[in-house]
């Protein structure tokens, strides 16, 4: 198979690229990208060749793109592509608003291409784990869910409104949001959050807390944040705690770790060892447009983890909860 690239404004284009690289009879075949001296770095890096035209780029014979810009440039960076019949893996969240995330699922469908939403968690071990335990019914009915995704702040265009679409509570939100989805094969009726930057002077949200209500009953808080300071031993956790009739289960998609000491600028280290979700989400796409089949993480499931995560500003906003 022959993979492109565009763009490496977001940092997980590194790893979707070093993925590519581990898994057979697949080549990265180009990267576009207009920042010119990035873009050239990474094509050595990697091996391939380095395009600062989108045209030209999309002209080459490749079977699919991977899409790591900026949030803002998602709907443009997808239509062009759709419209040159390559198969799509997008960054989350899908767009930063449901117009332009609503048109880009309706062009890839008229196009006949695959659009898939970069939402690696789902390929955690644990998480996955999870979702077999409940399947078989062995927490019973779901009542309730607690999750957290605390990160540190990226900094960057992230932290500039018009380019990102909002701070830490779309960065954090649409990721275990689209595993409460998952797990229950529902959807969110009721939105309620309080936003606001409270750790670090920027004139964007670095942390918010959500609940939800979805349409059969179960409710949600949610837990979002760039809360982590640069020297904590790990970049931050993505946990969820499942409330079932039968019992309760809590998993941490980084919680498979072992700790380091030293005396460099973080004097403690989690080291994560657990299964790479990254690698599980590109491997996932790939077999998907091999074979033809509907990807495990549509544009649809993109769409409605960004409405929620658009409605919790909205909340906060008019301090009243917002119906979906």
């Amino acid at each position: 198979m022959k993979i492109g690239m565009m763009s490496f404004a977001h940092m997980h284009a590194y790893s979707y690229a070093e993925g590519l690289k581990n898994i057979p009879n697949v080549e990265l075949v180009g990267i576009y990208d207009d920042n010119v001296e990035r873009g050239q770095e990474v094509a050595v890096n990697y091996n391939t060749i380095h395009y600062s035209d989108q045209a030209d780029f999309l002209a080459q014979e490749m079977d699919a793109v991977i899409i790591c810009s900026e949030n803002n440039r998602h709907k443009e960076m997808v239509l062009n592509a759709a419209k040159a019949k390559k198969h799509i893996l997008c960054e989350k969240p899908i767009a930063t608003n449901l117009d332009d995330a609503t048109e880009m699922i309706q062009v890839c469908e008229d196009n006949n291409v695959t659009l898939q939403i970069a939402y690696p968690v789902r390929f955690s071990s644990p998480i996955r784990e999870l979702k077999e335990m409940i399947d078989k019914g062995e927490l019973g009915d779901i009542v309730a869910f607690r999750s957290t995704n605390r990160g540190q702040n990226p900094g960057g265009w992230f932290i500039d409104e018009e380019q990102s679409g909002g701070g830490a509570v779309l960065d954090h939100t649409v990721h275990m949001l689209d595993i409460m989805r998952w797990y229950l094969n529902e959807e969110v009726t009721e939105v309620r959050a309080f936003v606001d930057s409270y750790f670090h002077d920027v004139d964007i949200d670095d942390a918010g807390i959500l609940t939800f209500e979805f349409n059969n009953g179960v409710i949600a808080s949610h837990d979002a944040s760039w809360s982590r300071f640069t020297e904590y031993p790990t970049w931050g956790d993505a946990t969820i705690e499942v409330i079932g009739t039968k019992q309760t289960v809590k998993v941490d998609a980084f919680k498979e770790h072992f700790r380091m000491f030293g005396s460099g600028s973080k004097s403690l280290e989690h080291v994560f060892f657990g299964n790479d979700m990254d690698y599980g989400l590109i491997l996932d796409f790939l077999n998907c447009v091999k074979e033809g089949r509907e990807p495990s993480i549509t544009g649809y499931d993109g769409l409605k983890s960004l409405e929620v995560s658009l409605a919790a500003y909205q909340s906060s906003e008019l301090k009243r909860a917002i119906k979906l």
